[in-house]
């Protein structure tokens, strides 16, 4: 369960990765802006609040990529890590849901990854 854990919140970290490249660097293309349901004005306007927001996530996956890479020496920290990166972006893919419910299928995108590897972390944590 654990090796499933960290390989769902690495999965999830690239997720978040890819959603910084989008916000950071690519907010304006049309691509972007149709995955995120803006007018280029829209995105005009909004280029700094995504820029930042981009950077949010960023530091969410590296969090928990660096989670993943000290859970073999340190599972202390390793989860400590994991549990603040994904369970904020699965608190964040939950305000997305409940902000706007036309937003389901981002959401699930945002959420799921770091929902099951939370889920596996929490089984392999149980007493035997």
């Amino acid at each position: 369960m654990l090796v499933a854990a960290l390989i769902l919140a690495a999965l999830a970290a690239l997720v978040h990765v890819y959603i910084f490249v989008l916000e950071t660097f690519r907010w304006e293309d049309e691509r972007t802006r149709a995955t995120f349901g803006t007018t280029a004005e829209e995105a005009a306007t909004t280029r700094s609040l995504a820029y930042n927001q981009g950077f949010y996530n960023l530091f969410l996956a590296i969090a928990t990529f660096v989670g993943v890479a000290v859970t073999p020496a340190s599972h202390e920290v390793g989860f400590t890590l994991i549990v603040v990166g994904t369970g904020s972006m699965l608190a964040a893919a939950t305000v997305l849901l409940l902000s706007d419910r036309s937003k389901i299928r981002p959401a699930i995108i945002q959420g799921m990854f770091p929902l099951t590897s939370l889920l596996c972390l929490a089984i392999y944590a149980l007493p035997a």
